[in-house]
């Protein structure tokens, strides 16, 4: 398929308009404490439906990063603006308000910063502890460029959950993800975390559609296995706008399945797969899922 041919979006991906529920609670919260969600930013498909249950993921740092990723929407800027001190505390307290039992906090690259933001992160996650002690908090963090030092004060402030994306297999990451990502230390990252605290949760997420075959994908599935990682999501790629990659396929429903099937056969402990998953779907309900007694 010829990158420039524009395919023609399957029914399997119409999305509902975002309404009803816990859709306007969050967002009125999201506002009042100044604060940025990825469900907005990276313009996530399943915003509506999340939301509406009571769920958001919650991106830390503000709203600019400082990568350029080929997939992604968020804003970018070499020089973001300074962090906001406030945001542990408005963060801490927005949650209370929702009464959230497990949130999912992600983050923009701050390539800028001379700790890259893990001392914030780290903060934010503590303060949201001492506000809620029972929540159930999963970080999704950045590769930090490889630096151990900075993977270490994340796990410092003891989530339950550290995720950290692949994103796309290793032959597509030079021509998918911003020059400083590296296929090779994001799953040293992922290695580094289950090493340094093995009793945390790994994470990591895959997009498919931008021309990978399936040993390619497979092959990226057993690398992160490899490392030890726990949990495993794989979505359809989605092209946010022209400036953006173009989606070469569109991943049939039952092709996800059968991924679904073959990550559990890897020994993940659980695979969340289909056109519409993104890293934070559905993260509360597969979690407590595995904690049933």
């Amino acid at each position: 398929m010829k990158e420039n041919t524009i395919l023609r979006k399957p029914d399997w991906l119409r999305m509902k308009i975002p309404s009803g529920g816990n859709f306007h609670t969050i967002q009125q919260h999201r506002k009042e404490g100044n604060l940025a969600t990825v469900c907005e930013e990276a313009r996530c498909p399943n915003m509506g439906e999340c939301w509406k249950a009571g769920s958001a993921t919650f991106m830390l740092m503000g709203d600019t990063c400082t990568r350029g990723c080929r997939f992604c929407s968020v804003k970018t800027a070499k020089n973001p603006p300074a962090l906001d001190s406030n945001e542990p505390v408005n963060l801490a307290r927005t949650l209370l308000d929702l009464k959230l039992k497990y949130v999912v906090l992600t983050t923009v690259d701050r390539d800028d910063l001379e700790d890259q933001g893990s001392g914030h992160i780290r903060r934010c996650i503590e303060e949201i502890k001492r506000v809620i002690p029972h929540i159930i908090i999963e970080a999704l963090i950045p590769d930090f460029r490889g630096d151990i030092e900075w993977v270490k004060e994340v796990i410092k402030a003891r989530p339950e959950v550290i995720g950290h994306n692949v994103e796309c297999t290793e032959k597509l990451t030079p021509k998918v993800r911003d020059p400083r990502a590296n296929y090779h230390q994001s799953l040293a990252v992922l290695k580094n975390i289950k090493g340094l605290a093995p009793d945390i949760y790994t994470k990591s997420s895959l997009m498919l559609g931008f021309g990978e075959t399936d040993e390619e994908i497979l092959q990226a599935m057993q690398d992160i296995k490899d490392v030890e990682t726990d949990f495993l999501t794989l979505g359809q790629y989605l092209q946010p706008d022209k400036s953006k990659l173009p989606v070469i396929e569109y991943i049939h429903p039952d092709k996800f399945e059968w991924f679904r099937q073959q990550g559990l056969a890897m020994g993940f402990k659980y695979v969340s797969s289909g056109p519409l998953v993104r890293s934070s779907y559905q993260a509360a309900e597969n979690y407590f899922r595995l904690h049933k007694t």
